[in-house]
This record gives C-alpha cells, sequence and structure tokens, in this order.
C-alpha cells in the first residue's frame, strides 16, 4: 500500500484523462529537514493540480510537517463520525533513525497514500479543511492549527470538558454500572472479525518484518563470504584462483541482489500490512464512536421514556408543575431524537465503509502478496542461475 500504484483508491498522479474532464493530483514530495537539535523536524512539499472549481487554481505547492497532517487527520475524524479515516504512519520514531534515509522514505510515501486517499473518498475530499490543508500558505495553517489546538477555544469548550470530567469522576464514586452496550449478531460477528483481522495482520507483518531482516542478514553474509573465497584463491594461485575469484564475484552480485530484495519486501509487502494493521486501528477507532453514539442513544431514550411516565402522573396529580415539565420533555424528546439520528447515521455510514474497505483490502494485499511471490521466485532463480553457472569449473578443479 506504500507505493503510488498500490491503491486503487487513489487520485490519478497527472491530468491523463481526456480534456475537460475533473481530475485532483496530489503528491507529497522533498522532504527536507529543518531546524537543528531536538527542535529538528522534516517538511515536504504537498503538490496539488486539479481543475475542480472548489479549488483556487490549477497549480497549489505548499509546505507541510507531519503534524499537518496530524491536524487533519483529527479533524476529519472529529467531523466524519462512522467514516473510516484514512490511518497516519506512526508518530514516534527512535531517535537514531528518526532521520535515517530510510524512515524518511517510508514516512513520505505513508503520507502521500494518506492524502491521496482522502482525495479518493467521496465525503472526505468535499472536507473545508482537506482544501485548507492542500492550498492555505504557512501562515493561515499555523493558524488553523493553533486555533482547533485551544489556544483559542471558546469558553462553552472547556465548560464541556469540565461536565464531561466531573460526569466521569461522579461514576466512579458512586459506583454506576457499566454503560450498556451494542449487542446484535451481526454487529458481534464483526467486531470479532476486526479484532482477529487486525491479530493476524499484525503476525504477518511481524514475520515479514523477520524476512526482510533474513534477506539483509544472508545478503551481508554473502558480501563477506565472497571477499574471503576471492581471498582464499589468491593464496591459492593457479586455477584455484580464477574459480574462487568467480565464486567470489557471484556471491558479491547475490549479495546487492539480495538486499534489493530486502528493499522490496520492506516497501512493497511489510509496509502495506502494515499499513493494514493501522487502518484495522481506524476501524476499531469508528467503532468506539458508534459505541459512545449507542449509549447516548440508550440513555436518552430511557430517560425520555422515564419522564414520559412521569409527566402523566402531573399531568392529574400536580397541573401546576405540568406545563414546565411538559417543556422540559419537548426538549428531552429533541435531544433523543437527535441522538437516535446520530447512532442511526453512524451505523449506515460504517455498512458503506465496511463495503469499500473489503474491496480495497482484496485488491490491496493481493496485490502484495503477489510482488512478494513475484520478488521471491525472481530471486530464487537468480540464486541458481549463478552458482548452476559455476558448475563446471568447479567439478573440473574437484576431478582434476
Amino acid at each position: 500500500m506504500i507505493s503510488a500504484e498500490r491503491s486503487q483508491s487513489q487520485s490519478p498522479r497527472s491530468p491523463a484523462a481526456a480534456a475537460g474532464a475533473p481530475f485532483l493530483s496530489i503528491s507529497v514530495t522533498d522532504p527536507v529537514k529543518m531546524g537543528t537539535g531536538v527542535q529538528s523536524y522534516i517538511s515536504y512539499r504537498v503538490i496539488t493540480k486539479t481543475n475542480l472549481s472548489e479549488f483556487d487554481g490549477g497549480e497549489k505547492i505548499v509546505i507541510r510537517r507531519y503534524s499537518d497532517f496530524e491536524w487533519l487527520h483529527d479533524r476529519l475524524s472529529e467531523k466524519f463520525k462512522g467514516i473510516f479515516i484514512p490511518p497516519l504512519p506512526e508518530k514516534n520514531a527512535v531517535e537514531k533513525f528518526r532521520f535515517s534515509k530510510e524512515f524518511i522514505e517510508l514516512r513520505r510515501q505513508a503520507l502521500d497514500l494518506f492524502i491521496n486517499r482522502i482525495a479518493s473518498h467521496p465525503e472526505l475530499k468535499q472536507s473545508e479543511d482537506f482544501r485548507t490543508f492542500l492550498q492555505a500558505d504557512e501562515e493561515k495553517m499555523d493558524r488553523a492549527r493553533s486555533y482547533e489546538s485551544g489556544i483559542f477555544k471558546k469558553p462553552g469548550d472547556f465548560l464541556q470538558m469540565f461536565k464531561d470530567v466531573q460526569s466521569k469522576v461522579s461514576d466512579v464514586v458512586l459506583g454506576k454500572e457499566k454503560p450498556v452496550e451494542e449487542s446484535t449478531p451481526e454487529y458481534e460477528k464483526l467486531k470479532h472479525y476486526i479484532f482477529e483481522l487486525e491479530n493476524h495482520l499484525a503476525e504477518a507483518q511481524k514475520q515479514a518484518f523477520r524476512l526482510v531482516k533474513r534477506h539483509r542478514e544472508l545478503g551481508q553474509s554473502l558480501a563477506d563470504f565472497g571477499k574471503a573465497i576471492k581471498l582464499l584463491g589468491a593464496c591459492e594461485g593457479d586455477s584455484l584462483e580464477k574459480v574462487f575469484s568467480e565464486v567470489g564475484s557471484k556471491s558479491e552480485m547475490l549479495s546487492i541482489k539480495l538486499q534489493r530484495e530486502a528493499d522490496n519486501l520492506l516497501f512493497n509487502f511489510e509496509e502495506p500490512l502494515k499499513d493494514y494493521v493501522r487502518a484495522v486501528q481506524s476501524i476499531k477507532a469508528t467503532m468506539l464512536d458508534r459505541a459512545n453514539a449507542f449509549r447516548q442513544h440508550f440513555d436518552l431514550d430511557q430517560e425520555r421514556k422515564y419522564k414520559e411516565l412521569n409527566l402523566e402522573k402531573l399531568k392529574f396529580m400536580n397541573p401546576e408543575k405540568f406545563s414546565e415539565s411538559e417543556l422540559e420533555f419537548s426538549e428531552l424528546k429533541t435531544a433523543s431524537e437527535e441522538a437516535t439520528k446520530r447512532y442511526d447515521h453512524i451505523v449506515s455510514v460504517m455498512n458503506e465503509e465496511l463495503a469499500r474497505f473489503q474491496e480495497q483490502k482484496t485488491a490491496d494485499i493481493g496485490l502484495a502478496f503477489h510482488e512478494f511471490a513475484k520478488g521471491q521466485a525472481k530471486l530464487a532463480k537468480d540464486i541458481a542461475d549463478a552458482w548452476r553457472s559455476v558448475l563446471p569449473k568447479l567439478e573440473a578443479c574437484s576431478t582434476s
């Protein structure tokens, strides 16, 4: 899933469509290290080419860093409940590898994939935040990030935060029962599948990592062996020197091929598996949103039913309070209906997203395993051909 051609969901790399046809081409390029010491980071050029009317101009180039991509991911997660937001590559890395060439390229390609997945999604690509990310200059981008990160938060946000914390503390102190959870055979089956899928993908990715490591280790061993066998041949002289030199050269040549195949495995096999582990984690985040929406829907519905019963009693027992209670009930009923709509919306969107996810997963994972098998077949042939070519000379030496 890392290379551009791997995901069919990505938008075209160039406006190759018929003249005048709508297109949106985005690329994340030219990673550059900025700053020094602990303040250092990598910046990227994000190049957008499009003829869509909602964008300003045909081509735009902006500079973005990882935290800008993170801002966009968080904004989409907040606004598009039920949609599986494309995952970002991991934020943290071991310090000594953080600016390695390999890590930077892996992250660049993962960020490119992230942004193109958004561009290919029928709803996410309509987001105003997406257009801001692609078109705003650095100053406007910084203002947008500062506003959303809390520097300019509205007083109501802090009040809601206080209420949320107060509610959680009350639940702990009063020992309230565990909130009710959605439990239907279909949804239980889905949850089981998602957790199983995550575990199996993670294990496959772990073993793919070991394959990459083994290829690199074997490649290094062959390189060391090649040098050693050449020195041995030089020591022997005569016919052995020529034969051993050829064996050493074949070893060094195969060492290079193994290192290349290790890189191919990393970018086209391990990384796609790791990316789908992250994708499943995005699904789990959406499932959490669904669980929260269900609890709110359930709690408000239960409270509405309780208030409705009390309202009927007040109508006959305390007419003076009836009007006030009737107004409160009307507001509660409205809130309950809105909560139900939010929950139903998330369920509906999730069903569509799951179908899209399954289709894309089949294509992407299938391609990753195809590339794996093709690379291994070619490597095996190269190894067999290399050793087969020196067999006659080695046999001649052994019989002379």
